[in-house]
């Protein structure tokens, strides 16, 4: 599945709900998804691990359905290493790299 691919179905799931929850309550909820994977990153299976992951990521790109951004288009932004210093890996803040 494509990140474009994601971002449909997710709309398509929870857009209705999403825009009467707001903006700011969708927010909240990611929010705390985040919380629950730092919580599974500190001590979680590989199983919560996936879990978490998959809550955080399917909130934020609701998050972008609800302010018209366009993830893949977002992600692109990294398409050739990092963004500030244009290297994969990245050399931010090593000698010769930029800060």
């Amino acid at each position: 599945m494509t990140i474009e691919e994601f971002q449909r179905i997710i709309r398509e799931t929870y857009y209705e709900k999403d825009s009467r929850r707001g903006l700011a309550s969708t927010f909240q909820w990611f929010v705390e998804e985040v919380g629950e994977l730092a919580s599974a990153l500190r001590k979680g299976s590989k199983e919560e691990l996936l879990h978490e992951f998959s809550d955080v990521f399917a909130w934020l790109t609701s998050l972008a359905n609800l302010t018209g951004v366009d993830m893949e288009e977002a992600a692109k932004r990294y398409e050739k290493g990092c963004p500030k210093c244009g290297k994969s890996p990245c050399v931010c803040g090593e000698p010769n790299g930029r800060k």
